[in-house]
């Protein structure tokens, strides 16, 4: 009789109306959140005439693939072949996107696990970083590359990808949730360190390297470069498509066809790993 009391106690007193209110609530904000990607969809597919029209509509009235077709006319003319700026895009975003999750998560580690001097000293520097936006750091970054000499190569801008403080710092947050009893059980087993990091740490910070893989893909699939690349060869599609998109009002339709082709990449990058993140929140928060 207790038992059955106490479950009473724990369920959520809410009425139908309730419910009914909330998912309503909800309803109406995710279609509102949904309306520039419902937008941009159409407008794709939208001749010129509904592309000017006012006041504007949401969805396309006589639907068109001629934006599509003249966009592979102009990509057809073009001086540098269309899969240059695809495989220039590609190789950035894999090689920025691949090498900071590794070198983020091997610097989270003994940030999170170890002591040793000046161990708050760098995590409070990483933490102010984040107080600096992009404008403010171009100078810094672009003196750097240029000492280097990797100006007008692929690496000057990866190699700053490397250093995406938010990385670091979710990486080290997520780290801190393993329990130390879980690595002191490896370390009695005879496992490494490298065995530990890779075997134990990186799958319970799942969620966290999986986050970072979006944000940052985002981050670099839309850089142009142009501020550390000048070879047209190198160029990278978003400065492909803000070149098609200058044009004049003449390519307002294909610049829409280009701007619904940019974004369903990272779009669909981010339904096939949100539904990886859900499952593995369940399990990342062991603790002792």
């Amino acid at each position: 009789m207790n038992f059955t009391i106490q479950l009473r106690k724990k369920r959520v007193n809410r009425s139908f109306a309730g419910s009914f209110m909330l998912f309503a609530f909800l309803a109406v904000a995710g279609a509102f959140m949904a309306l520039p990607l419902v937008y941009a969809i159409n407008a794709a597919f939208k001749p010129l005439d509904e592309i000017f029209l006012f006041p504007p509509t949401l969805f396309v009235r006589n639907p068109t693939m001629s934006n599509f077709v003249d966009l592979i006319a102009l990509l057809g003319n073009s001086w540098v072949p269309f899969s240059r700026y695809i495989f220039n895009t590609v190789f950035i975003t894999g090689m920025g996107v691949a090498g900071h999750v590794i070198l983020a998560s091997a610097a989270a580690y003994p940030l999170a696990k170890f002591n040793f001097p000046g161990k708050t000293l760098l995590f409070t520097t990483v933490v102010l970083s984040l107080m600096f936006t992009p404008q403010v750091t171009a100078i810094p970054n672009y003196m750097i590359m240029s000492w280097i000499g990797f100006i007008d190569t692929y690496w000057a801008v990866i190699v700053p990808a490397f250093a995406f403080p938010l990385g670091l710092y979710l990486m080290k947050q997520f780290m801190e949730q393993i329990p130390d009893a879980l690595i002191e059980a490896a370390k009695i087993d005879g496992a490494s360190e490298y065995r530990i990091f890779w075997q134990i740490i990186m799958p319970n910070v799942k969620p966290a390297w999986m986050t970072l893989i979006i944000l940052l893909f985002q981050l670099l699939w839309g850089t142009d470069g142009n501020g550390f690349i000048y070879s047209e060869q190198l160029k990278t599609l978003h400065y492909a498509s803000s070149q098609i998109i200058q044009g004049g009002i003449a390519r307002a339709g294909v610049g829409a066809a280009v701007a619904l082709i940019l974004m369903s990449v990272p779009i669909t990058l981010f339904v096939f790993s949100q539904s990886r993140i859900i499952e593995t929140m369940a399990t990342s928060g062991l603790k002792d």
